[in-house]
């Protein structure tokens, strides 16, 4: 990207459109970070994609792998990528050459939107690089809020030193144990930054005797209701549960690879390679928390900017047809911009109406309900608040409901072993909803913790997966087990249930095996 670097500049007639629309939004009430828009070519735009937006991550195979595959998705027309924003203090969004000025608008205002969407929703708390590992308090924020979000930076400073691992270590021993790493970054816990630290015990309270609790009883019948044989039994139990709480981690763990950094034997270099793959996966966990928010609060705003101040009469036909490819959703499919500025639009025509609240749920009349306007107006207001305070999940779980799902007619589909092809299996609410929310929880990812990094006493690391009704591809979960083997540098076997039984997956660093388990 170096070369192109002085090449990127807005031109003035597009910077005399941003200051314009920059005070639109400003008017409407949304509060960003300082934006500075730079210009891309085609191959330059692929390239920003390729890299996430960040041209000086570490290097990577991957990285040239998915641009290959953005140039040839844009060649053949499949796909375009209009702009490129980042969640960065200042924050940086990238305009494609060659787009109508209408174009240029509208991605404006829709960055607009998305940088409010970082500032001020509370899962993007933790990316301020200057709260991470503190609790953070998601429904307070100070008036003069301006965090340390240089992430341009901080991912420079990665690619610098893995650049630097490579000079020493070698490109294919590094570039193979960045691999391993890679398939485990999903293995963090997503709400470790908003998780309060434990105290550890003091000394006094590990060294305290255990005390069975008595029966009250006068000191001549004690022996009769606090038998010393019984007490006696009482007390190994409980100093057996003790030991068990001895075991190794104490409790399960959720961020997996902060277990392997404090406690695999890594070289230094392979530490801080897991560190870095730990700390960016840590930085597009808000994101993916936030999909359907995030987009449909940026498309909710361009397309109010739009059509009430930034156009005349002549450019809304052009921007209909540009917003209508955007909004499209193909049969099957999952749209996040069509379902959130949907969702956003119906919080705020409930909210304007008073269609919310004790009242109105206990209404069984349908022909009040269709004309029941109690003309409250706290529309805006409400969905600002849905902004800051929610995300993806319970963005769905609170804000859902069956007059939306029937006017927007979604459905529930699966796979016909009779006829071959993908059918509607529902259109009921509850199913709806409960589909939606089960490929939002975790990201759809599934849920694995360290159970015992002494398994069976032989110093194996045991993981748990908690089944949610869905098995854990076989495939993946052996080629994980390999990376986490890789790392660990002893035998490695996770817990789940495969075809509803409960089996231990085992990879020693030469076979793969499968065995029953048994809690």
């Amino acid at each position: 990207m170096s070369q192109f670097a002085l090449k990127t500049r807005l031109p003035r007639y597009l910077q005399v459109e941003q200051e314009r629309i920059q005070e639109i939004a400003r008017d409407f009430g949304l509060e960003f970070f300082p934006t500075i828009f730079e210009m891309a070519s085609y191959d330059q735009m692929n390239e920003l994609a390729a890299f996430t937006g960040f041209p000086t991550r570490y290097p990577h195979w991957r990285f040239g792998m998915e641009y290959e595959r953005l140039c040839k998705t844009s060649e053949y027309g499949l796909s375009r990528i209009y702009e490129m924003v980042i969640n960065n203090n200042p924050a940086y969004a990238y305009l494609l050459e060659g787009n109508s000025l209408t174009d240029q608008r509208i991605v404006i205002a829709h960055v607009l939107g998305h940088v409010d969407f970082f500032r001020n929703n509370f899962c993007f708390a933790a990316t301020d690089l200057d709260a991470l590992g503190r609790t953070i308090d998601p429904s307070s924020r100070p008036p003069d809020y301006n965090p340390n979000r240089r992430w341009i930076d901080k991912m420079a400073n990665h690619g610098s030193r893995v650049s630097r691992h490579i000079a020493r270590h070698g490109i294919e021993r590094v570039e193979v144990f960045l691999d391993h790493c890679l398939s485990l970054e999903n293995l963090v816990d997503p709400w470790s930054p908003f998780a309060g630290r434990r105290k550890p015990p003091s000394e006094e309270e590990k060294d305290k005797p255990i005390e069975v609790p008595k029966l009250a009883a006068k000191d001549y019948m004690d022996a009769y209701i606090n038998p010393p044989e019984y007490m006696e039994a009482q007390r190994k139990k409980l100093q057996e549960a003790q030991e068990q709480q001895k075991q190794f981690p104490p409790e399960p763990k959720r961020d997996v690879i902060m277990f392997l950094l404090d406690h695999a034997p890594l070289s230094r270099w392979e530490r801080d390679v897991l560190a870095i793959v730990r700390s960016e996966a840590y930085y597009f966990i808000p994101q993916m928390q936030t999909k359907i928010m995030n987009e449909g609060w940026a498309s909710y705003w361009h397309s109010r900017m739009m059509t009430e101040k930034v156009l005349d009469a002549s450019e809304i036909v052009d921007y209909a047809d540009r917003n209508a490819g955007v909004m499209a959703t193909a049969p099957g499919q999952l749209n996040p911009y069509k379902l959130g500025v949907q969702l956003y639009r119906h919080i705020e025509e409930r909210w304007n109406k008073g269609r919310f609240g004790r009242e109105w749920v206990e209404c069984d009349n349908l022909d009040h309900k269709r004309s029941w306007d109690m003309q409250l107006g706290l529309g805006l207001k409400k969905i600002f608040q849905v902004r800051s305070l929610y995300n993806d999940v319970t963005f769905i779980d609170e804000f859902l409901t069956p007059e939306f799902v029937m006017e927007n007619k979604l459905y529930t589909f699966g796979y016909s072993g009779k006829t071959g092809n993908y059918e509607i299996e529902s259109r009921a609410f509850e199913d709806v909803k409960r589909k939606l929310l089960s490929q939002l929880t975790n990201f759809g990812n599934p849920i694995i913790q360290v159970l015992d990094a002494n398994y069976q006493n032989r110093g194996e690391l045991l993981l748990e997966h908690e089944h949610q009704g869905v098995d854990l591809e076989k495939g993946y979960a052996e080629a994980t087990l390999v990376a986490l083997e890789r790392c660990w540098k002893r035998p490695v076997c996770v817990a789940t249930r495969l075809e509803d039984k409960a089996v231990l997956l085992r990879w020693d660093g030469k076979e793969q095996s499968e065995t029953p388990y048994t809690v």
